[in-house]
Formats: C-alpha cells, structure tokens, sequence
C-alpha cells in the first residue's frame, strides 16, 4: 500500500565527524560515485596499478584478483601480492562520519508495500541553488543504483570523488542553479545517509538481514515526505536515469497523488517495467553476494577489515559492469590484449579482466553488500503498471511534459524500451537518442548530446510559463 500524506518531518544536521570511523582512512580513487550502476568518463582513465598495463609477477590461475580477496577462500588465492589496505566490511555512510554536504531529514515510520513498518525513516540529500519565494522553481535529480545525492561539487570530507553528473547540474549549465533549486536525496535503502541496511535499527543494532524489502513505490513515498519538509509543492522538472529513471516514473503518478505537482519529467535510459533480461542479468549478481562467507547472512557490520563480503560484491559488479558498456567499446578497447606482463596461457589475466577487477575493487570500497542487494530487489520488482491496469495505461495516466532519451548501444536498457515510454506518455516528445559506443553508460558520459537536449527541453519547459 502507499502511505498518505506525510507527517511535519524534522530537519537535522548531522551530528560532527568522529575521530576515527574505521573507513576514513582509506583513500581511494572513487572517480564515479553517481553513476547508475555506471561509470562517468573520468572512469574512463586506467589510473590504478591493476588497471595499467605494465610488469607483473607470475600468477596464479583461477581467483579474483581485486584487492582484499581474502585468504579465508583457499581455493580462490589473490593472484598477485595487492599493495592496498584490507576492505572495510562497508562502505557505508554511517552517523559520525563527516557529512560533507549532506542534510538529514526525518520523515517518520514508512508503511512499506510489504504490509511492514519501517520505523524512523532518514532521507540524506543536498541542495544547489536558491528556492524561490513561492517553491515554483525546483527540480527533482534521481540517482541510479550505486549513486548517491552528490551530484555535482568536488571531491572533499565526506565525499571521497566528485560528483556524477557535474556537467549537467550547476550555474550556466544545463540545469542551471542560477535558475533553479535543485534537490538530490539518496534513496531509501541505499547506503550514503539514508535509511538503508547499514543503518542503525531501533535497538542500536545495524538492520542488516532485518531490513525489509523496499520497493520502488516505497522509496518515492519517502522522498515525497523530504519535498513536503522543504516545503516543496511542485516541481519543475523530475529527471533520472536507470535506476532513478524508475522513481521519475512513480513520482509521475504518486507526487500528484500525495499533493506534490509534477509539472515535467525526464527518463533517461530506463524503463516501465523490468524486463527477463535484466532479472536475469541480475540473478547472478545477487547469488555472487549471497555465497561470499564474508557476507554472513546479512551480519557482517562488526566484521574484521578483510573479512566482509567485498568479494561477492566486487563479483556483482563485475557482472553488472559489463551490462553497463557496450560489446562493441570492450572488443575495441581491450580485446585480447594481455594485461601487463602478464600470460593468459599461464594463468595471467587479459586487459579487461584487470579492468573489470579495478572496478570491483573500487566499489567495494564506497558501497554496502546488503545495499546492493536491496535496491536490486527493488528494480526487480518494478513495475508501473501494477494495480493500475498494466503498463500502457498507467502511463497514459502520467500528465506531466516528458523527454524521454534513449542510448542507441545499450544492452541493459534497450532503446526499444525507452521507444516505449515515449509512445504511450501522453506529453512526451518523439524519443531522443545518444549516439555512443560506451553503452548504457553513454548517459554519463555523452554530455555534448545529453546537455544539448536538456537545455533545449527546459528552455520550451520555461516559455509555457509553468
């Protein structure tokens, strides 16, 4: 079910920076901390030891190599000595940690789907920009699955890379905060602020294997609650793409209902509903996380460093990487080039398995297990039509003005389903298309044809007056 209107929510400032957290020393390059499931095209640099080519010592055969494959796994030895610290068992954002610019807001006890209560609920967020006198000028940014509400600003405390959509989001840009107020939460279930499974449960505990399933429709009934505490009654434009593509979709159709106005949209390389494929595509993610013993059923907040489940996540997002670039960039960047001084006839890795281990590692070290798993779910279970008729008439029921934009070599969101939505949204324009080799990472990184095309929808957006 979907809760009603929200209660009066509290606005808290978080609390200042504890002296040591267990993760703050770890410095690390995270150059895409926003991008979908994705990578921006500052990713696109080999800037590490295990992603350049060059010499490297015999190896053995058959083991992940990303850095803190722990010994515990015998039959699955790193294959080189790896020069970094131990991974944290989490990544997450936790209480204490710097807050860097993150506000905190209480929005109360969520009524999930499930039937199940969640108790407390936090929404992490930032803000650019100045809200006008009358609240007509906001825009809604959406991340997608292992981003966070750091869209745009540098690296800093609290914030280890810069934003994921810097291009697109500040003064003169494409969504230009000259004009706008933009708001960008992390999604409830994530692992950046937000109630997630890192987070701590009523009884002190981390919710770990007790945090309930969250769906789609659950995580826009919260950030709905954070527009209410601005004092937000409409946006002007609520945009996303891939995973935050879906909750642009529901806030289309829940906002309205809950008393916030959505005057237009943006879906950027998404979806109505979630396809086989990408179940399927997504199964073995989920099982590479389950079967890490490091992953101790969900517990494994008090783990050693090195003892956590970094493996079965670096795992899932080596398979989910390959989904988010295109077979045609891989072939033509990497195809059967070795890595380094390394043989593949002799154990040795080719250039993209180092590519694909730089980045497991790098996830590893800015995510949660259990929140990979968890926003997963909740892809998987999306769907726009259900209760409502099915799809093409749950999208009928959208009146908001929608850019609907496809990327032309993505495998994971495929341009048919992006033709999709445009066809059957009532105030949507023809689809839009980015031409790219990179995949469905092309939204990040294509941003002489995204900006262009933002620009332009704004700009017709801002004649009608609204």
């Amino acid at each position: 079910m979907c809760p009603g209107a929200a209660p009066d929510a509290a606005v808290s400032t978080p609390s200042a920076p504890r002296p040591d957290s267990g993760r703050g020393g770890h410095k690390v390059d995270t150059s895409c901390p926003g991008a979908a499931p994705a990578l921006d095209s500052r990713d696109m640099r080999t800037d590490d030891a295990s992603a350049r080519p060059g010499p490297r010592p015999s190896v053995r055969r058959g083991a992940p190599a990303f850095a803190g494959a722990p010994q515990r796994l015998a039959a699955f030895p790193p294959r080189t000595p790896l020069p970094t610290a131990p991974v944290p068992a989490t990544g997450a954002w936790r209480p204490g940690d710097d807050p860097g610019r993150r506000q905190l807001v209480d929005v109360g006890d969520l009524d999930l789907e499930s039937g199940q209560l969640l108790p407390g609920v936090t929404v992490a967020y930032e803000t650019w920009g100045e809200l006008d006198a009358d609240a007509s000028n906001a825009v809604l940014v959406l991340h997608a699955l292992t981003g966070d509400s750091h869209v745009t600003g540098p690296a800093g405390p609290g914030h280890p890379s810069a934003g994921w959509w810097q291009d697109m989001i500040g003064p003169g840009a494409p969504i230009d905060t000259d004009t706008y107020f933009v708001v960008a939460p992390n999604v409830v279930g994530g692992c950046q602020g937000s109630t997630g499974p890192a987070s701590d449960a009523p009884d002190g505990r981390p919710w770990g294997s007790r945090f309930p399933d969250v769906t789609v429709r659950d995580q826009v009934a919260a950030e709905i609650r954070l527009a209410q505490s601005l004092g937000i009654r409409s946006w002007r434009f609520v945009v996303g793409a891939s995973m935050g593509g879906l909750r642009v979709l529901e806030w289309a159709l829940l906002g309205p209902e809950q008393g916030v106005d959505v005057a237009a949209i943006g879906v950027i390389a998404s979806g109505a509903q979630t396809t086989g494929d990408q179940i399927a595509w997504a199964h073995p993610q989920i099982a590479a996380i389950l079967a890490d013993p490091g992953f101790r059923g969900g517990d494994y907040y008090d783990a050693p460093d090195g003892e956590g489940p970094h493996v079965g996540l670096g795992i899932a997002r080596q398979i989910a990487h390959t989904t988010y670039r295109s077979a045609a960039e891989l072939d033509q960047r990497f195809a059967r080039i070795p890595q380094g001084g390394e043989d593949p006839l002799r154990g040795g890795r080719y250039a993209v398995q180092s590519y694909l281990d730089h980045h497991a590692h790098k996830l590893a070290l800015r995510f949660d297990a259990n929140s990979y798993l968890a926003l997963t779910q909740s892809m998987l279970t999306h769907d726009l039509g259900r209760d409502r008729g099915g799809v093409e008439h749950a999208l009928s029921l959208v009146t908001a003005r929608a850019l609907v934009v496809a990327v032309d070599s993505d495998r994971l969101f495929l341009p048919a389903d992006c033709a999709r939505l445009a066809r059957h949204l009532p105030g949507a324009g023809p689809l839009r298309t980015l031409r790219s080799e990179h995949g469905h990472d092309g939204f990040l990184i294509e941003f002489d044809q995204l900006g262009p095309i933002v620009t332009e929808f704004l700009a017709t957006e801002a004649a009608r007056g609204r």
